[in-house]
């Protein structure tokens, strides 16, 4: 329990004490009072006992059913006030048309293995990106993740430090994360024991021999945790890092508390969803319609829920020099009913895009200020997991935080029926507008995080028929 909590406790003790105190009472002896005090609590007891017994049919089936219903609701409620949101959504769970004939998972591998692609960007961009929240790593622990073309082997010494190496054991290519245990500052290969210190992956014991060679050694990649995130730096020419996220001091502090996730995947090359942040134009059309009209892009214009709408307002912009490497939107939103603004909903967010795959969405409500970290990071080149975190002050109760986690959700699974059905358009047939020339400044700007040597998709041509 909080110290809020404990004080509040306190107060309502003393309150209620300095009500049943009277000038006769404060004339008998101390221990008379502590007799009167237990005896009252007995009665108070046994008064209570008798109502339950009294009242309460032991042997109806009501009762149970009663009490089952009864659980139920607590259990809910419970989760809906203290237990933090965790919304996952993989491919095939939304973003597709339904056809009868189809389960929605086989509808959503027709769709990746049919559709267009177009002529796409490299694949794996460099710059910082996020591999796993901080608070699903405990010390001691270990786990193997497949993003960015790799397989990295993502551990916590006993010291709490998070570590990132490559996966395959260079002995004989077991995975080090997958059975391997976590020793002092080391992983240990579960194959034969040779260990890797975590900070630049050399083996330290080979159980077998006295002489460790010196090239006996993997990949350690730059890492960094921060604002409750284990990121990693990924860099085709090899270059190290020449910038980093910046630090949410409100998060290090504690004054913003951790208050729940989403996560999406999609079918989607990974500019096109940062892209969306300077798309102020679909922000009329894909995120008018009130939230309650649902995720379904042609059924959410329901007459029915016209009453309430999303009005924005958006701005981008590139950040001057030496933070290239931000792009700046400003965001208003507001919820109207029959036209009236709803004032407890108004938003004012300020989103910096920090690199190719994190965004720092700070926001001010009437509820208070706070902070949505989306992280992006392909799984497959072709494939995206989008993370969100919301952060928001401690006083905030978390079924407000869920709200707000809820709607943004929403929107969010509004822009995945578009991305897992799109084509990427290299050449977009754009307008002489001031909305289209934001894109297109989006993609130079964006254009930064490739290179030389930045993996491209190859396509193999199909098999044809000659006539």
């Amino acid at each position: 329990m909080s110290l809020f909590g404990k004080s509040l406790i306190l107060c309502v003790l003393i309150i209620a004490v300095s009500a049943s105190v009277s000038e006769k009472l404060l004339k008998i002896p101390l221990l008379e009072v502590g007799e009167i005090w237990v005896k009252s609590v007995y009665k108070l007891n046994a008064n209570l006992l008798n109502y339950v017994w009294n009242f309460v049919d032991f042997y109806s089936p009501t009762f149970y059913i009663g009490l089952a219903v009864l659980g139920f609701l607590s259990y809910h409620f419970y989760g809906l006030v203290f237990r933090p949101i965790n919304r996952v959504r993989v491919l095939g769970d939304l973003g597709y048309l339904p056809d009868g004939k189809f389960s929605m998972k086989e509808i959503a591998n027709n769709v990746k293995q049919r559709r267009a692609v177009g002529d796409i960007p490299p694949v794996y961009p460099n710059g910082w990106f996020g591999l796993i929240e901080s608070w699903r790593l405990k010390n001691g622990e270990s786990t193997n993740l497949s993003m960015l073309g790799q397989q990295f082997a993502v551990f916590r010494d006993d010291k709490g430090e998070a570590h990132v190496l490559d996966a395959y054991c260079p002995h004989m290519g077991a995975n080090l994360a997958v059975g391997g245990r976590v020793v002092g500052d080391c992983i240990e290969c579960p194959f034969h024991g040779w260990k890797f210190r975590g900070h630049d992956g050399k083996c330290t014991d080979i159980p077998y021999t006295d002489k460790v060679p010196e090239f006996a050694k993997v990949k350690s990649w730059t890492s960094l945790e921060l604002n409750g995130w284990i990121y990693v730096w990924h860099h085709a020419e090899g270059i190290e890092p020449n910038w980093t996220p910046l630090e949410l001091e409100e998060i290090t502090a504690g004054t913003w508390q951790y208050k729940g996730r989403t996560e999406h995947f999609i079918n989607a090359h990974i500019e096109e969803i940062p892209e969306n942040g300077a798309d102020v134009a679909h922000l009329k059309q894909v995120h008018e319609p009130f939230i309650a009209a649902g995720i379904d892009l042609a059924g959410m214009w329901n007459k029915y829920l016209s009453f309430g709408q999303h009005r924005w307002t958006a701005q981008w912009t590139q950040m001057p020099k030496p933070d290239e490497h931000i792009g700046s939107l400003k965001l208003t939103h507001d919820l109207t009913f029959f036209g009236i603004s709803l004032p407890f909903v108004f938003l004012r967010v300020h989103a910096m895009q920090i690199g190719p795959a994190i965004v720092y969405l700070t926001f001010e409500s009437f509820f208070g200020k706070g902070v949505f970290i989306q992280s992006l990071i392909p799984v497959e080149p072709m494939v995206q997991k989008l993370t969100h975190n919301i952060y928001i002050h401690w006083t905030v109760p978390n079924f407000i935080a869920k709200f707000f986690m809820f709607g943004e959700a929403i929107q969010v699974e509004r822009d995945v029926m578009i991305w897992n059905n799109k084509k990427y358009e290299a050449k977009p047939m754009f307008t002489k507008s001031p909305e289209d020339s934001l894109i297109s400044r989006h993609r130079r700007w964006y254009g930064q995080f490739y290179s030389e040597n930045s993996p491209r998709m190859t396509f193999k041509k199909k098999d044809t028929l000659d006539w």
